[in-house]
């Protein structure tokens, strides 16, 4: 672009231009002022300045009657100026102009006096309105004074005209020079504000963006732009036109969808120099004017491509057994569960489930090592594999025990008997080992949904039943038999007991401490809740919630251990004990649409604070309305309750659900800390949640603590809070507080 001369000028810092001297002369030169003009004025000085006072009256009038300089006026008043004050000074500015003084001095006090005028608001203008008076005024002077010769008032006439626009000049070449100083001062402020942000913006690595989507014009691209989309940016999407083809819809519905006033998030892939294409998560913010129309929409573009690896690493290690490749317990309930739901919906079909568990596997790792017993693990579960179809699961669950699922089955005791009898001859041939032959076998228990349960629990505690039996009886595989399951009539019965439990008083909660590991300081305890029940004495929660929750009393076991917990926080707090009690809570309890005002009234009936209070819940709440529950998460947030993911690891969390949800702390299930020490895949599964609840800014707390090596362990790993048998055993309230007393954490406030 070619540039101007004189913008430069004019942009110029008044540092850098000529100097006051030069500027001096500069103007004497140009408008001809001689000592002839200087002359003049010391001759007849006393005749131009008759009639001073009257025409200082006559200045102030004339601007009071003007509004604009007449408010300024006015303003100068209020702030307790003085008009007369100010028309002694215009008698003062006569009698100097009238001296001819065309020196330097001169010079730079007119100057002077224009920056004053623009520092207090004075216009240009205003200012050659008032040099005009001076000259109306001295040219009356000049025809009406008789001491003036005829011949040389022309003169004089031109030689005061001179000194006016001298005068004049001056003053406003300072007010120029002010107002561009100014003008400098505001761009460096602005310069270094917008090299402050584009140094920050250049620091952060996602793309930020604002489109106008009215004119389609961008009014603002981050630096990082360049980067991640190699070049110019495309709009009003940047990098759409480097995203896979595949992609590319999906991005454009997502922006539709903005347009229409929604916030959309979306992944997508987009090819990087190097390698796999990276994933980014496009995140579009609609803007709307006052009718509510979409005229603005801002975005961010961000790389998760290592998240979403670390999510599916996590993943596969939590739903994986390790040593075959096999699915594990945690993805194979999930399986089943989705088999039952699917068969729910499909009239005439049945699921059969499985458990193979292992003859003689003890002795050949007893006799062999564990090297033989993985090596015959890693065979039985490739020859179970072969004999089964590629829509059955087959799952380790552990030690030497397998489970099928077998979905979508027309005929389930034909086809049960038909898989259970291919499975058997599969482990019939012996499995080489070295130098010997081990001969296996199995016994298999089988159980039929909705003929033996209507849920995952009740099929899988009936098909052992049905295992135990078959290897008890040497029979092979067994079908599931109620007249053989010791549990029936007892399972009837406890609905019944568990709402007389609810009357009767029965319950109690236990509670185990919670350590920050950071300072060594007790800041929590986990409430646990206990049946002591008449006949059968102390019942763990293992022992009856899963019957409460099929029972639909969970709502009610839930109340009554929230108002429990709450109401002794308040007597620690009363102690001096500032603890945190945690509360495991349902997945469903966040679908009662007063669940948020339940708790403020139970927190409020107690006078405990909401940060007093934790609950607890599993990765399955994240398989069912994200966005309702995130709803009801916030509400509970806002009161300072804190939201905890318990078992974590254990389940198939979504990271993008994660991230949506406002979560205090990832806690890490007891069996991976248990298993931590001895199982590499559960040390790694540890190593990465810690790690990721950092990346997420969360906590990660650790539960299983059994002894000094693992405590030491999670510590080295950066684990913030950890419970345990190492620290403490669950306790009823009033030992709790002897421990508090006598422990080496202390809660005391």
């Amino acid at each position: 672009m070619r540039k101007d001369p004189l913008s430069d000028q004019l942009t110029q810092h008044p540092a850098a231009r000529p100097g006051q001297r030069t500027l001096c002369k500069n103007f004497n030169e140009f408008l001809g002022l001689h000592a002839c003009d200087q002359a003049f004025l010391r001759r007849y000085r006393d005749a131009l300045h008759e009639g001073a006072d009257e025409f200082a009256a006559k200045f102030y009038d004339y601007l009071l009657s003007y509004p604009a300089t007449a408010a300024v006026l006015k303003n100068y008043q209020a702030q307790g100026g003085n008009i007369g004050e100010l028309a002694d000074k215009q008698l003062a500015r006569l009698s100097g102009f009238l001296t001819g003084d065309v020196g330097e001095t001169s010079a730079q006090r007119l100057a002077h006096v224009g920056k004053i005028h623009y520092r207090n608001a004075i216009e240009p203008v205003w200012m050659m309105g008032a040099y005009l008076l001076y000259l109306t005024h001295l040219r009356k002077r000049i025809r009406e004074n008789s001491t003036i010769e005829g011949r040389e008032r022309e003169a004089l006439d031109l030689s005061i005209t001179k000194l006016l626009f001298r005068d004049m000049g001056l003053m406003l070449q300072g007010y120029w020079d002010a107002s561009v100083e100014a003008l400098h001062d505001e761009r460096e402020k602005v310069f270094t504000l917008q090299t402050q942000i584009t140094g920050l913006l250049s620091n952060i690595s996602q793309l930020l963006w604002s489109v106008d989507v009215v004119n389609n014009r961008a009014l603002f691209v981050s630096p990082t732009a360049g980067e991640i989309c190699q070049g110019e940016p495309d709009m009003p999407i940047p990098g759409l036109s480097r995203t896979l083809s595949e992609d590319r819809e999906a991005v454009r519905r997502a922006w539709e969808n903005t347009l229409q006033g929604q916030k959309t998030e979306i992944e997508s892939r987009v090819p990087c120099a190097i390698g796999e294409p990276r994933w980014f998560r496009r995140v579009f913010y609609p803007y709307t004017n006052a009718a509510g129309q979409v005229v603005r929409i801002d975005g961010v573009m961000e790389d998760m491509t290592d998240a979403k690896a670390t999510m599916e690493r996590l993943h596969f290690l939590a739903t994986t057994d390790n040593l075959t490749g096999l699915t594990n317990r945690t993805l194979f309930h999930d399986r089943l569960g989705q088999a039952i739901a699917a068969a729910r919906r499909a009239e005439g079909k049945y699921v059969i489930l499985m458990i193979i568990d292992l003859n003689h596997f003890k002795e050949i790792n007893d006799t062999l090592g564990h090297k033989a017993g993985d090596a015959v693990l890693i065979e039985v579960a490739r020859r179970l594999q072969s004999a089964l179809r590629d829509s059955d699961t087959l799952a380790r669950l552990g030690g030497d025990e397998f489970a099928v699922v077998l979905p979508n089955v027309k005929n389930a005791r034909r086809t049960g008997e038909k898989v259970a009898n291919k499975i058997l001859r599969a482990l019939l041939p012996p499995v080489k080992y070295e130098e010997n032959e081990l001969y296996v076998g199995g016994a298999v228990g089988v159980a039929v949904y909705p003929e033996h349960g209507d849920d995952t629990t009740t099929l899988m505690s009936r098909v052992d039943v049905a295992m135990y039996r078959s290897k008890s009886e040497n029979e092979g595989y067994r079908f599931y038999d109620p007249t053989f399951d010791p549990n029936t009539v007892r399972r009837l019965q406890l609905p019944g007991e568990l709402r007389r439990a609810l009357t009767q008083n029965e319950f109690a909660l236990y509670y185990q401490p919670k350590i920050d590991m950071h300072r060594d300081a007790v800041t929590g305890v986990e409430a646990l809740i206990r049946w002591r029940h008449p006949q059968r004495g102390l019942l763990t929660a293992q022992e009856f919630i899963p019957l409460a929750e099929r029972s639909y009393l969970i709502n009610s076991v839930t109340d009554w251990v929230l108002r429990a917990a709450v109401g002794a926080c308040r007597s620690w707090r009363e102690a001096g004990y500032l603890l945190r009690v945690s509360v495991n809570v349902p997945g469903r309890i966040f679908y009662d649409p007063e669940i948020a005002d339940k708790l403020q009234d139970v927190l409020h009936s107690y006078g405990v604070p909401g940060k007093c209070l934790e609950l607890e819940v599993t990765e399955d709440i994240l398989k069912s309305d994200v966005e309702h529950l995130s709803r009801v998460l916030e509400r509970i947030h806002a009161m300072g309750v804190s939201i905890t993911i318990d078992n974590f690891g254990t389940g198939c969390a979504s990271l993008s659900h994660l991230e949506k949800l406002p979560l205090q702390a990832f806690k890490i299930d007891k069996s991976l800390v248990q298993e931590m020490r001895r199982d590499e895949q559960s040390a790694t599964i540890v190593r990465s949640i810690i790690g990721l609840a950092h990346d997420f800014g969360r906590e990660a707390m650790a539960e299983g603590i059994e002894n000094r090596q693992t405590w030491d362990t999670l510590a080295n790993l950066g684990c913030d809070s950890a419970q345990g048998y190492y620290i403490c055993k669950p306790l009823p309230p009033q030992h709790l507080t002897d421990w508090l007393a006598g422990s080496r954490w202390s809660g005391r406030a």
